[in-house]
């Protein structure tokens, strides 16, 4: 358990990050689909990475991603760096402009489980060659699996801020903290991340920058760093990518966004409000709203569990989303499938 205790100079600038990181997106997301138990929530993403692996050029990216890199766990902090927001050049820069003395120390650290390669011990000695096989595998990478849908991740993650916000701005600061994440609590002035590493730290005095990500992995991730805000990138649930609602009929009946949150209900086998506006995307009233609508169409039933309310899919709502056939992919696409 990570403990960050917050002074007021860190609370009065708590903030969202402007944007994903294309790098720092694309080296978690690497990691991340390494796991087949996780990449079954991103399938898209993970078929798309599997695909790439057909080419010469991506399945060589992979491979000198996945030999420097560790599997699991907490990544060297300067491969996700602060600055670099603008792109993968822009990221890839950064990262080369790491001091050599912090690249040794960081890969060191990350290597402590890890058998010796001749790679490996240049990647740690900071060895300018391999640091550009490293963003040269990190471009042909985001290029390929990525980049595709980088337009949607985006907006999906802009639509998380707005909730997020929202929160923020009608019930105050804890009330956030309270929100993100299971494994983030705030218990002031000390905010709680289960994360990859244990220990106690005062806030930087920069305040904290929050990154909602679908890309994050299993649990959260800090990156606390004398004369920077500490910034906090937390799993959401992954979006729909490559949906087509132009050809989508249940989108058509009752729209898109409405067709997603059932389609969402189904396969989250009922979700709390909360959640399900993180899995579609859209602000915590919406969900409630969609909710309460598909709940009145007898396509919903939801149930009050504690200080939640949990809805289900009906057996007519599974009906609906099954089609005329009783096979779900001829009619209704599932978010899986729509856009393939």
């Amino acid at each position: 358990m990570l403990r960050l205790k917050l002074g007021s100079a860190d609370l009065c600038r708590v903030r969202f990050a402007d944007r994903l990181h294309p790098v720092g997106t694309a080296l978690l997301a690497g990691q991340w689909l390494r796991d087949p138990t996780v990449a079954a929530l991103a399938p898209t993403l993970a078929e798309r990475a599997a695909a790439a692996e057909g080419t010469a050029a991506a399945q060589a990216a992979t491979a000198i991603l996945r030999h420097l890199l560790p599997d699991r766990g907490r990544l060297p902090d300067f491969v996700t760096p602060f600055d670099g927001l603008e792109s993968v050049e822009a990221g890839l820069e950064a990262i080369r402009a790491t001091p050599a003395r912090r690249v040794r120390a960081e890969v060191t650290m990350a290597y402590a489980d890890t058998s010796v390669s001749p790679l490996r011990r240049r990647f740690a000695a900071a060895d300018p060659e391999v640091l550009d096989l490293f963003g040269g595998a990190v471009r042909t990478w985001f290029g390929a699996v990525l980049e595709p849908h980088w337009a949607e991740l985006t907006s999906a993650y802009h639509q998380q801020v707005a909730a997020a916000s929202q929160r923020l701005a009608h019930h105050g600061v804890a009330s956030l903290f309270a929100g993100l994440h299971p494994s983030i609590r705030w218990r002031e002035p000390v905010l709680e991340v289960r994360t990859w590493w244990d220990g106690d730290l005062p806030g930087t005095g920069h305040g904290m920058i929050l990154l909602p990500s679908p890309l994050a992995g299993p649990r959260p991730r800090v990156l606390v760093e004398q004369g920077y805000p500490v910034l906090l990138v937390y799993p959401v649930v992954m979006p729909t990518l490559g949906a087509c609602a132009d050809h989508d009929s249940l989108g058509r009946l009752l729209g898109a966004t409405r067709a997603l949150v059932l389609r969402r209900l189904a396969a989250g086998g009922g979700l709390t409000t909360t959640v399900l506006s993180q899995a579609v995307g859209i602000s915590l009233s919406s969900a409630s709203e969609h909710a309460c609508a598909l709940r009145a169409a007898g396509l919903v039933a939801s149930a009050r569990e504690g200080g939640s309310v949990r809805h289900h899919l009906t057996a007519l709502g599974a009906d609906l989303l099954r089609g005329p056939s009783g096979d779900p992919r001829e009619s209704w696409p599932t978010a899986g499938q729509a856009g393939r």
